[in-house]
């Protein structure tokens, strides 16, 4: 265009209007910079806006959800249970979550999580197992035998990311948080809700791992599982221990702000690599009236 006007070229209203839209399209190129797709060139992972406090602490993240029942006589080494997910489909697949009841529970129990994740950007199923007393090692491979079948038959498989899985559960559910993700080192975050597990020792896992504790659980005390089991993850590995303040074993059987906070971001952390994350993570937070404690490496490893 500038060699065309420097040799005296006719058509000089279209050589501007051209250059002005060229302007323009600049312009909306860096406006489309500043918006919530800014990072997707740099993160293709990344789902929703820059997150806020505000945001990962609200009941509703940006997505609105949809959700399907998944008949027990459908599937296949679990107990069936319930899919939430994305309704719209604009911004491609989604990382996944599994999420297991504990002992005698139902995903009643757990369900709330559900819809509280799949509305931040994930997939998530709530499950119930064979029977209500199932043991952590059971629980943990009905856990990965959920993730299969969302990924592979589930009506919502075209929607899920099979690279980019994780797995949370309460209590036994939590003890099976670890079997499956000791088995399945694939696995990318790992949230064990006041665990409860006979292994005391996990160094053979390879998954992020956000252990969530309470200081009042006299069911699974802390100083015989929920502190153990962290303490004996690889020093190396990205992981974390929460200690909820005035809480107890079942302080994860209803909505909870700081389950939610934290779950969110290590999911977004390391589900989908997501570093807007990372400052909810590190520096790592201090005592509040919901926290007790919180241990963790930080900065986490890219």
């Amino acid at each position: 265009m500038q060699q065309s006007a420097s040799t005296g070229a006719p058509h000089h209203r279209p050589g501007r209007l051209a250059r002005l839209t060229a302007a323009i399209a600049a312009v909306v190129g860096l406006v489309a910079l500043d918006g919530p797709g800014a990072h997707a060139a740099d993160n293709p992972y990344e789902r929703g806006p820059a997150p806020t406090d505000a945001s990962v602490e609200a009941a509703r993240g940006p997505y609105a959800v949809s959700q399907t029942i998944v008949s027990p006589l459908v599937v296949t080494g679990f107990g069936g249970g319930t899919i939430y997910y994305p309704t719209s489909t604009a911004d491609g697949t989604f990382g996944a979550v599994a999420v297991a009841p504990g002992y005698t529970g139902t995903q009643s129990s757990i369900a709330w999580l559900g819809p509280r994740l799949a509305s931040q950007g994930f997939v998530v199923f709530t499950i119930d197992t064979l029977t209500t007393l199932d043991q952590p090692d059971s629980r943990g491979r009905q856990l990965l035998a959920a993730l299969d079948h969302l990924t592979q038959v589930s009506s919502v498989r075209n929607r899920v990311d099979s690279g980019r899985l994780g797995v949370m559960g309460h209590s036994m559910g939590g003890g099976g948080t670890l079997e499956a993700a000791k088995s399945r080192p694939s696995l990318q975050a790992a949230i064990p809700l006041t665990p409860w597990n006979l292994d005391k020792t996990w160094p053979e896992v390879r998954t992020p791992t956000l252990v969530v504790g309470a200081d009042g659980d006299t069911i699974a005390p802390v100083a015989t599982h929920a502190e153990p089991f962290y303490s004996s993850l690889p020093s190396s590995l990205d992981r974390a221990y929460l200690e909820l303040n005035n809480a107890t074993h079942f302080t994860p059987n209803s909505s909870n702000t700081t389950i939610a906070k934290y779950s969110v971001s290590w999911l977004k952390r390391f589900i989908d690599d997501d570093t807007r994350y990372e400052r909810f993570l590190c520096p790592l937070p201090r005592p509040s009236l919901t926290i007790e404690e919180y241990r963790g490496n930080c900065p986490h490893t890219s």
